[in-house]
């Protein structure tokens, strides 16, 4: 692992890095099922591709609420034939891989994934110094672990509305990572919004959005907005019974107002 070190600016040069999300699963809470065989998963790449991402995500294991742990060769499984393909047939897309376990990172780095994206933000110690050791890009997300899964309250939750807990959770995650020696300029923090959180935090989350840079001391352009189908558009849209593959106009319009404020790549399911 003796290669330069991996550099997000020469993506996000040209103005936003749209990296597109192909899941791999068969219960992902917006397209499970959609690309689990191979023809499928390389048409929806090169069509996210074709309409601007400049990044392809793929993830195969589903972090939904209620979802159950996949093991690791199952995951493998769904991977390992999508990544030989997309190195053939599409050898310049950069690929990202969206993974909590060391052993499925440490595969996908050998077979060609440039960045790892961690939705447990490096929290276990063998992707920790998996990260370390590596010189890929890194993508490093709050969230909230309950054991094996993750905590997901009722969303409605009278919570009050407030982003300080979130706030210091993701504080936390980038100090773990720089207490690892891993160079700020690798990473990517991504708020985590619908991990842990009720409406009024993710609400709250997103109202500090402007102001996170200045308290974190981490610049906007380092994070990764990953909001799109999310049930908080709908909520906040007031049209909470929308349905994800619905929420396309208004992911559109949350990255739109999130640029504004400075924030330049986006995790999305499509790009409009």
């Amino acid at each position: 692992m003796n290669r330069a070190a991996f550099d997000w600016g020469p993506l996000r040069k040209s103005g936003p890095l749209f990296m597109g999300i192909l899941n791999l699963t068969p219960d992902s809470f917006s397209d499970g099922g959609r690309f689990t065989d191979l023809e499928t998963a390389l048409a929806q790449t090169r069509s996210l591709a074709g309409s601007g991402a400049g990044m392809v995500d793929l993830g195969a294991e589903s972090t939904r609420p209620g979802a159950a742990p996949v093991d690791t060769e199952t995951e493998w499984s769904r991977l390992a034939p999508v990544i030989t393909a997309l190195k053939n047939h599409l050898p310049g897309l950069p690929l990202s891989l969206d993974t909590r376990h060391a052993a499925i990172a440490a595969r996908g780095l050998e077979a060609g994934v440039t960045v790892l994206n961690d939705v447990t933000g490096f929290s276990d110690p063998g992707m920790l110094d998996l990260a370390r050791r590596s010189n890929g890009g890194l993508i490093a997300m709050r969230s909230r672990l309950a054991g094996s899964g993750f905590h997901m309250p009722p969303y409605g939750d009278p919570a009050p509305r407030e982003a300080t807990q979130a706030i210091a959770e993701l504080r936390l995650v980038r100090d773990r990572l720089r207490t690892a020696g891993i160079d700020d300029g690798r990473v990517l923090l991504d708020p985590g919004f619908g991990f842990g959180t009720t409406y009024l935090e993710d609400l709250a989350l997103w109202e500090a959005l402007p102001r996170l840079p200045e308290a974190l001391e981490w610049p906007a352009e380092g994070f990764c907005i990953g909001i799109s189908r999310k049930r908080f558009l709908a909520a906040r849209a007031g049209v909470p019974g929308l349905a994800p593959s619905q929420r396309d106009p208004l992911t559109t319009e949350a990255h739109a107002e999130a640029f504004k404020w400075g924030y330049r790549v986006f995790r999305t399911h499509a790009i409009g």
